[in-house]
């Protein structure tokens, strides 16, 4: 009797142990959520940690674009659209906070719920969300512009619709999705989707609008004005639905944002010397070092910021097209990324002050470390040890080049390489066993006038090499179709990274999109390792897995010699008029997306 008794009691708290256990798993509405762990920021926050919410509201900010526009519908692939649209003009469920890795919190959306396993994600919509016009924000909105950018949107929509099982209104105000893949990331990104408004297209195909189809938004400025390829004008909403939301509170403080138009980057200087413009992001160091001592900076009417970061340095520099067949083998890369001679053509062009990026994830933790993979790095990538390019597993490092233009240790290697897949030098030029010349076709967007320096200088390495260079230099539209269509062989090339990469990394290098129209795979990357690497990252459950899957996508991707990589900057750099100001406190991404010019405001 007794030890039946006490098998039944433990039969019976071992199912309520598991009741509660269950219990602690069932999703609840919450006020944000991060890609690992907990949001740093609580239910309760009144402002985010970087704005200021006694920021005065008024002013003018005057940005300067290179080149033209021919749309204003940052959604689609066809078209040239001011790049700020999608962030100043629209708005998402969820908002980040970039002083955290990856965490959101709700904006359109007041909660999000979601599974255990993240197999699916529901958000709740705020009773008071409009567009800008003062319509409100319904759940037929939301589901409609998931399935209309999934569909007819641009090309870096359609790997999420691809992995969206089903979307349903669960309620008056809340829309649930429903994902058929393991990918953690995938309830974020959700809440990062922009919303439009359906009623807008009535009868109408979204991919068809002109110029003057202009998407309506949710967000705090609308487009007021325009004149084509020239400037575009932008006011804050006067009844801006979000502005006393502690996600918003201290940010778009501006009345008015305008874009100006020009025709290269020496005349947008020029233009913010004469105060048409009034702010400036500087890239280059020797530019910062000797070219900002005119009139307007010595009166202190131009105020110099430098602002710190802790982002990796994402990778820069000019790809190579893979898909090109005098491209397709890694000693041809290596020997081009052998022949530009980084310190050279760095001392030449940023004189020698900005440090070479070293690898995708380079000034992060998760960045690949040198010398040869360990531990769980090198375990991820054992089972693809026969298909690595050299250097995957025991370490790669970039040439150390010279200060002067020789160069010639490493064109030697360059040589060597090249001979050992079947090209030689006859009669000066590079040929190929069927007697066809190596010609390197690069391609310059209109105004890029440092990145054609820098492939001059480059260019005459290259004739050492018997390489002719040829370089096309086109207008921003026909460069946005050579970019789409992937025709080229070199062109520059520059994808930020963050602290928590994800989904997109899929769009950047996955074999699945290489090949279709507007991918953003430019380099034509098709590697079981690396689709296995995004695999284990977006999979993972904790932290340490995490950073080891990126640091052997690293570790591929370097390998691979896809990119010749060129400078970084370790802070950033902005001229502005003194009138504008920022808070003390900085995020960990710096100067990105949703800090200039979100929390600026004009005195």
């Amino acid at each position: 009797m007794q030890a039946n008794f006490f098998h039944y009691g433990r039969t019976v708290l071992g199912a309520l142990a598991l009741v509660l256990q269950g219990a602690a798993g069932i999703a609840q509405p919450a006020h944000g959520i991060a890609m690992y762990g907990e949001p740093g920021l609580s239910a309760d926050f009144s402002a985010l940690p970087y704005a200021n919410p006694e920021a005065p509201r008024g002013g003018r900010l005057i940005e300067g674009n290179t080149g033209g526009f021919d749309s204003l519908n940052p959604f689609l692939r066809k078209g040239t659209v001011p790049w700020q649209l999608r962030f100043y003009a629209y708005e998402s469920l969820m908002a980040r906070n970039w002083d955290e890795p990856f965490a959101l919190y709700g904006l359109l959306a007041e909660t999000i719920e979601v599974a255990p396993d993240r197999s699916w994600v529901e958000f709740t919509l705020r009773a008071q969300a409009r567009f800008s016009d003062g319509s409100p924000v319904t759940v037929e909105d939301v589901i409609w512009s998931f399935e209309t950018l999934g569909t007819k949107g641009h090309p870096r929509y359609l790997g999420f619709h691809a992995q969206v099982e089903s979307i349903e209104q669960t309620g008056p105000h809340s829309v649930r999705l429903s994902f058929n893949t393991d990918n953690r990331e995938l309830a974020l990104i959700a809440g990062l989707r922009p919303i439009l408004q359906k009623a807008q297209w009535e009868g109408r195909d979204f991919a068809d609008g002109g110029l003057a189809d202009i998407p309506v938004g949710t967000g705090p400025y609308r487009v007021t004005g325009y004149e084509a390829g020239r400037q575009v004008t932008l006011e804050r909403v006067p009844d801006y639905w979000a502005a006393d939301l502690p996600i918003r509170r201290g940010t778009q403080n501006f009345d008015e944002i305008r874009i100006e138009f020009f025709g290269d980057e020496n005349v947008l200087f020029e233009a913010f010397k004469a105060g048409v413009i009034n702010i400036y992001r500087e890239t280059n160091a020797q530019n910062w070092a000797t070219q900002y001592d005119f009139p307007a900076v010595q009166s202190g009417q131009v105020v110099l910021s430098e602002i710190a970061h802790e982002r990796p340095s994402g990778m820069t520099g000019f790809v190579m097209n893979t898909r090109r067949p005098h491209l397709s083998d890694w000693r041809v890369r290596e020997a081009l990324i052998l022949a530009f001679n980084f310190p050279y053509i760095n001392g030449t062009i940023t004189g020698g002050r900005q440090p070479r990026i070293t690898s995708y994830f380079s000034n992060s933790d998760l960045g690949m470390r040198p010398g040869p993979a360990t531990g769980r790095v090198r375990e991820l990538l054992e089972p693809f040890a026969a298909d690595l390019p050299p250097g995957a597993l025991d370490g790669y490092d970039l040439p150390q080049g010279e200060d002067t233009p020789r160069n010639r240790g490493d064109l030697r290697r360059a040589v060597g390489l090249l001979e050992q897949a079947g090209w030689t030098v006859q009669n000066g030029e590079l040929r190929g066993a069927d007697g066809q010349r190596f010609v390197l076709r690069a391609v310059l967007r209109q105004g890029d006038a440092r990145m054609e320096s820098v492939l001059q200088i480059y260019s005459q390495a290259l004739k050492r090499l018997g390489i002719d260079l040829s370089i096309t230099t086109i207008d921003n539209a026909q460069f946005t179709e050579r970019e789409a269509t992937v025709d080229f062989d070199l062109m520059p090339f520059r994808r930020d990274l963050s602290l928590s990469p994800g989904t997109e990394q899929r769009l950047y290098w996955g074999a699945d999109g290489a090949e279709y129209e507007g991918t953003r795979n430019l380099m034509g990357v098709q590697s079981p390792a690396v689709d296995a690497m995004i695999d284990a990252l977006l999979t993972a459950t904790d932290p340490a897995d995490f950073t080891a899957a990126t640091r052997a996508l690293d570790r591929v991707l370097m390998a691979g010699r896809f990119v010749i990589p060129i400078w970084t900057t370790l802070s950033d750099r902005i001229a502005h008029a003194k009138n504008l100001k920022f808070p003390e406190n900085t995020p960990i991404y710096g100067d990105r997306i949703g800090w200039m010019p979100d929390v600026w405001w004009s005195e």
